[in-house]
């Protein structure tokens, strides 16, 4: 990796970076918009707890809306009152923000640290650097936890993504997201098409019905979830045999709750969640907003999170850093999404193609649901 600054260089940069912050106005309350749950709970010990520790005078207060984050950013622009700071969102949505001028286009190298090496912002985040307005937190992914003690007697535990459409070896409810992302992709590949054709099948009406017909099949033994905290809890309470979620609420139903769930790695869809700042905010508001981002994208506080959920973090010098975790002391890289053993068979998510196509797909795909 090449080195643009020195580590002397850098500091003498962030030094002066802090030293022109401190001299701008920064409004003292600051509205960060996360998804709820373990996830949220790891950024306010991360980053918020830590930030305010440095600044006392900083109030935080959460929004947990991230999963409506566009809609409802549109609906701010659009009334002129933009009531949101800082705002965690998945990279096509943050793409989409974008596009339509509602969140503020970065330099990275501008207003996130360097690595503590002298490593550029931009060089340190490389490829997950997807869109001109998004700064990369974390790698998850989205996958299937089961309950152990449903799997049929007799019968192998669910390895395959296809398992899920397996409704006579492995009867039962099943959770899917309110919504097409990663549904309709593993439908298409339990449907015969290959992973390298899939975004080209859903491009086409004829592959978006494919992919419909296939959910079908499972439709009615589907309990459909809105919010990440619904599957993990729909497994603690045997109402569903096996369901999507983000892996690290199922990190936290296994490890640190100890429910009887099983994680099922395959096809496990990889995606990236990070903060967009939405355009239009006061001028102090936007040092404040800056000022928090720059401290909590640093190669140790997204190191940090990882002490507290199973997320790889977005920066490449962060990884030597991931450890225990905070409170189990277990280690934690064996639970990242990105392990060479549980990422055998990894479904890459396709961005631009969400960005493109997210409002057509989900229209149609509600209107499928109501049917």
């Amino acid at each position: 990796m090449k080195l643009t600054k020195t580590l002397l260089a850098t500091t003498a940069l962030g030094l002066t970076a802090a030293g022109a912050m401190a001299q701008e106005e920064m409004a003292n309350d600051m509205t960060l918009v996360s998804w709820g749950g373990a996830y949220q709970a790891s950024q306010v010990n991360a980053y918020a707890e830590p930030y305010k520790e440095n600044n006392p005078e900083v109030t935080v207060t959460w929004d947990e809306s991230s999963n409506e984050a566009v809609a409802k950013l549109r609906a701010m622009n659009e009334a002129g009152s933009i009531t949101w700071d800082v705002v965690d969102v998945v990279a096509s949505d943050a793409l989409r923000l974008c596009d339509e001028g509602l969140a503020m286009e970065i330099d990275p190298d501008e207003i996130l640290a360097a690595a503590p090496d002298g490593t550029s912002a931009e060089d340190d985040f490389g490829d997950l650097l997807v869109g001109d307005c998004f700064i990369p937190q974390i790698v998850y992914s989205t996958t299937f936890g089961y309950r152990t003690d449903m799997v049929p007697e007799g019968v192998d535990a669910p390895d395959d993504i296809c398992d899920v459409f397996d409704l006579e070896t492995y009867p039962g409810m099943r959770a899917l997201e309110k919504r097409p992302i990663n549904n309709v992709e593993w439908a298409l590949l339990c449907d015969g098409v290959a992973k390298e054709d899939v975004y080209d099948v859903l491009a086409t009406e004829e592959g978006q019905q494919q992919a419909l017909d296939k959910l079908a099949t499972i439709k009615d033994s589907v309990i459909w979830w809105s919010a990440g905290a619904d599957t993990p809890q729909l497994l603690a309470d045997g109402e569903v045999f096996m369901g999507s979620t983000y892996n690290g609420r199922l990190f936290s139903a296994i490890v640190e709750q100890d429910q009887p769930i099983g994680m099922m790695w395959d096809a496990q869809v990889f995606d990236l969640d990070g903060w967009i700042i939405p355009e239009g905010l006061p001028e102090d508001r936007l040092n404040r907003a800056l000022d928090f981002i720059m401290f909590a994208t640093d190669t140790q506080r997204l190191a940090d999170q990882a002490k507290y959920i199973s997320y790889g973090p977005a920066r490449l010098s962060s990884a030597p850093l991931v450890g225990q975790h905070a409170e189990l002391g277990i280690d934690m890289a064996p639970h990242m999404p990105t392990d060479p053993e549980n990422a055998k068979n990894t479904f890459l998510y396709n961005y631009e193609f969400w960005a493109d196509y997210r409002d057509d797909i989900d229209a149609k795909f509600q209107s499928w649901l109501a049917q």
